[in-house]
């Protein structure tokens, strides 16, 4: 934040002095948060199983990984554990919320609206930050001509105006329209989801109705006898018992000599319904970037096609989100004349090893390039040191190239 920003806190301290600004007064664009798609879209959405699941994974794999703000101490950046920030971005950034939901619902915030809002809040005696606050949905108004944040958010004690460089402001997809505004993953997978919901409805009201088919009652060519002149209002009333006894579960219904009935409803073998939820799981998948095998799709999978899986769902998924995040609180949070020296990351270490094997692998591989000392490794691991356990180890199989060509030269000259 500059130096501006934090003066402007400092006076505002929890209310901002212009908090009955509603908008531009040039008339200039004003977006508010809790959009249309989220507050229509969003709920239905969050009822797919496939969408749900999606979203949990990516805010969960996000909640779960450690959020460091680093200093550099010599050549390396070490953690600032001395720091508020530390405790703020780990423990608990707001009071009454963990880390860990902060962090999750920030990442739902981002797929399932697009925008998602974070104000730092200064105390005016320290001049350090007291506390990092979500915004709720829909307290958000975004002037994106003079790029003025409107915040209302009375829960969270935070309301006023803010200039850019005083809001976390994390997009999803960029706008088309409008770079400054990000759009919702189920914005654009509106048509998809859309259809599973239908089919979703479909197969629950086949369900509650036992099956029944749907049809047309009708005479033959030449009429239906006994019914005379009042033959569309008796088939009407006739209709209407027929229904009636199989929403009441009654398995056979008779009809009179000369009714046929003539079935209108496709069968759900007729749909295709397994095929098309089968096609509606993958292409949310595809929406998201997660692998349908994340989702519990039934695919063939094995070892290494999971695997394979989790490394793309690393690189190509979790790892943009992850650097999203950060290069929004390196900008906002670091004075430019602290670049080089702070820096906020995520410590993905835990997500590359998942698995007991796969970790004790990254370690002894570690350990054999001499990466990090016993000691250090047993740290992460919460382990106590051992003696001798703070030299730095190197696998036994390598040797100095130059040694290789000095005795090539000697056994040359034997």
């Amino acid at each position: 934040m500059g130096i501006i920003g934090i003066f402007r806190s400092l006076l505002r301290g929890e209310v901002s002095s212009g908090a009955d600004r509603k908008g531009s007064e040039d008339g200039g664009k004003t977006y508010r948060t809790g959009a249309m798609d989220v507050l229509v879209l969003g709920g239905p959405a969050m009822r797919i199983s496939t969408v749900l699941r999606c979203v949990k994974l990516l805010s969960d794999s996000v909640a779960v990984l450690p959020m460091q703000y680093l200093r550099r101490k010599g050549d390396i950046f070490v953690p600032d554990t001395s720091s508020r920030l530390h405790y703020l971005l780990n423990v608990q950034p707001h009071p009454g919320v963990s880390a860990f939901d902060f962090w999750r619902q920030t990442v739902i915030e981002i797929l399932l609206e697009g925008n998602a809002y974070i104000v730092p809040v200064y105390n005016p005696a320290s001049m350090d930050i007291d506390r990092i606050v979500l915004c709720a949905r829909g307290t958000v108004q975004h002037d994106t001509t003079n790029d003025i944040y409107t915040v209302s958010d009375a829960d969270n004690g935070v309301y006023g105006e803010f200039d850019e460089s005083e809001i976390i402001h994390l997009k999803g997809i960029p706008s088309e329209s409008n770079s400054k505004r990000g759009i919702s993953v189920i914005t654009h997978a509106r048509l998809t989801i859309n259809i599973a919901e239908t089919g979703a409805k479909e197969t629950l009201n086949r369900f509650a109705n036992g099956g029944n088919v749907r049809g047309f009652l009708h005479g033959s060519a030449s009429g239906v006898r006994g019914l005379g002149s009042d033959q569309d209002e008796q088939l009407e009333k006739l209709a209407a018992k027929t229904h009636a006894g199989f929403s009441n579960g009654d398995p056979i219904q008779t009809l009179p000599k000369h009714i046929e009935f003539q079935p209108v409803s496709l069968s759900s073998t007729d749909m295709q319904f397994l095929e098309t939820c089968k096609f509606n799981v993958r292409e949310i998948c595809r929406f998201f970037g997660v692998h349908p095998s994340f989702v519990f799709d039934d695919t063939s999978n094995n070892y290494k096609s999971a695997e394979m899986a989790n490394v793309a769902f690393l690189s190509t998924t979790l790892n943009p989100l992850l650097k999203n995040i950060e290069s929004e609180f390196q900008r906002k949070l670091i004075p430019e004349w602290r670049n080089g020296k702070n820096k906020f990351q995520f410590d993905r270490r835990s997500i590359y090893a998942c698995d007991m094997e796969g970790r004790m692998k990254y370690l002894t591989q570690i350990l054999g390039i001499g990466g990090a000392t016993v000691n250090e490794l047993r740290r992460l691991e919460n382990m106590s040191p051992v003696p001798g356990g703070d030299t730095v180890l190197v696998s036994a199989n390598l040797r100095n190239i130059k040694e290789l060509n000095n005795q090539s030269i000697d056994e040359g000259k034997q």
